[in-house]
């Protein structure tokens, strides 16, 4: 039995205190200028991302080994918990509230969702309540921490974790949403584009994964070179098609109404997911290796990353290229990634992080006024260089901003809480060291009979993107 630890529940009493204190009570419901057919469609599409995150824990969970699926999937499962309580709390005001400078919002402008119900629409999305367009960015919210635990699967103490990630949220995730997404943000003055999040969300988390990857060092199993197989690749390809249903809603829905942008954000998104998946096994096939299921999977996902900075400002056929080319790009640095002595466990920074960069240049080249009206300068392929220029400047910063804060924030953590765990957690597994909880034991399913092949022997390929 492990030592209790009273001040996660203390805090949360607190909060519940405070939220008692200040309910937020309306004054009146805003419903002029509202459309309810935007509003259905938001809902819906609200749903969706919410969906994504179960989809990314069977994604990841599938890929690590027997040893750590439920502590990897927990992870994500958590995530909307915690982030849903900090975002109702104080995130929503940091991204979107008053602007400080163009740098972060003010926290006090919608502290405990006060003035959510009764304020009128956001300003970008004017035919949908203010709360309906604050609990569709929660999931965004939601999703971007998720996103960086696989890089430090199987070696994460889950207390630290869980800090870890409010941190992250608080002083990383919040103030790019506001610097790219909110109308006074710098960035967004700059005339940065991000239709969906690649730069807010999967630049954000795949420079924070490859600050983890390096602050947490190496797994035992991967200096030995005797990390186990992927635990199921059934739940990988399950984990895939949600994240490819609700990436609809995460980039269709980013159109913040039923209208033909939304459209067109549904079909470029669908057209690059293809695109990425076909040329990561082809890219493979044309190294003489087999095509995958995992292979398609990973690829798909790297297309749908890459899309979302874009969906709503390139041509369909746009997408079929970034999509290829993103797949192509990701597949190589995965590989350099799994030569290296880098432990990403699940190649976060090579996907998630090199494909929003790829995502965020790319439509910096394809962006058209055609398509949005948002679009002042369009992309370097029809000739202009000025978006092309700001995308590029936006890239550095917000490298180097979300990789060194990040960085940052794990010492934090670590002084408070010792973010590794120790040898033989590790050895043991995190899904009985942390949980005490066992897929094997629950299911009843052996997956590597001892009769067949002991755990020892079980090498995972040389070169394996997992």
């Amino acid at each position: 039995m492990q030592k209790p630890s009273y001040i996660p529940l203390l805090v949360l009493l607190i909060l519940s205190v405070v939220a008692v204190l200040l309910p937020a009570v309306p004054s009146t419901i805003v419903t002029e200028g509202l459309n309810s057919g935007d509003i259905a469609w938001m809902l819906t599409a609200a749903a969706m991302v919410l969906l994504m995150t179960p989809g990314l824990a069977y994604f990841y969970g599938g890929m690590v080994n027997h040893k750590n699926v439920i502590s990897t999937m927990l992870q994500s499962f958590i995530a909307m918990g915690i982030m849903s309580v900090l975002w109702v709390t104080v995130g929503f005001s940091l991204a979107f509230g008053d602007s400080l400078g163009g740098i972060i919002g003010n926290p006090g402008t919608f502290f405990m969702f006060r003035g959510v119900i009764e304020s009128k629409p956001w300003s970008l999305a004017p035919t949908i309540p203010l709360i309906l367009f604050a609990f569709f960015q929660l999931k965004f919210a939601i999703i971007t921490p998720a996103l960086i635990t696989g890089s430090f699967a199987e070696r994460i103490n889950f207390k630290s974790y869980i800090l870890f990630i409010c941190l992250f949220s608080i002083f990383v995730y919040a103030p790019i949403a506001h610097w790219t997404w909110h109308p006074e943000g710098f960035l967004f003055n700059l005339g940065v584009l991000d239709f969906a999040g690649g730069t807010v969300v999967h630049m954000s988390a795949g420079w924070a994964a490859l600050a983890t990857a390096l602050y947490l060092k190496r797994r035992k199993s991967h200096e030995s070179n005797t990390t186990l197989p992927p635990a199921n690749i059934p739940f990988v390809l399950l984990g895939t098609g949600l994240l490819w249903f609700g990436w609809f809603g995460f980039n269709a829905g980013s159109a913040v109404g039923a209208a033909p942008l939304a459209a067109i954000a549904f079909a470029t998104t669908n057209t690059a997911a293809a695109a990425a998946g076909l040329s990561w096994i082809l890219f493979d096939w044309s190294k003489g290796r087999k095509p995958s299921a995992l292979g398609f999977c990973i690829g798909a996902v790297v297309g749908l990353v890459a899309i979302t900075p874009a969906a709503g400002f390139v041509t369909v056929p746009s997408s079929i290229f970034i999509g290829t080319v993103a797949g192509i790009v990701s597949n190589m640095v995965a590989h350099l990634r799994s030569k290296s002595k880098l432990d990403d466990t699940l190649d976060v920074f090579p996907c998630h992080g090199v494909g929003g960069m790829v995502g965020m240049l790319m439509t910096g080249i394809f962006a058209s006024k055609a398509i949005n009206s948002a679009v002042v300068d369009e992309g370097l392929a029809f000739g202009t260089t000025t978006l092309f220029i700001n995308h590029v400047i936006a890239l550095v910063i917000v490298s180097i901003f979300a990789f060194a804060i990040s960085f940052a924030l794990l010492k934090v953590t670590d002084m408070i809480s010792p973010l590794r765990v120790s040898e033989e957690d590790e050895k043991v597994g995190l899904d009985i060291s942390q949980h005490n909880e066992s897929l094997l034991e629950n299911t009843g399913i052996d997956y590597f009979p001892q009769e067949t092949v002991s755990e020892e022997r079980i090498v995972r390929p040389k070169g394996s993107l997992v």
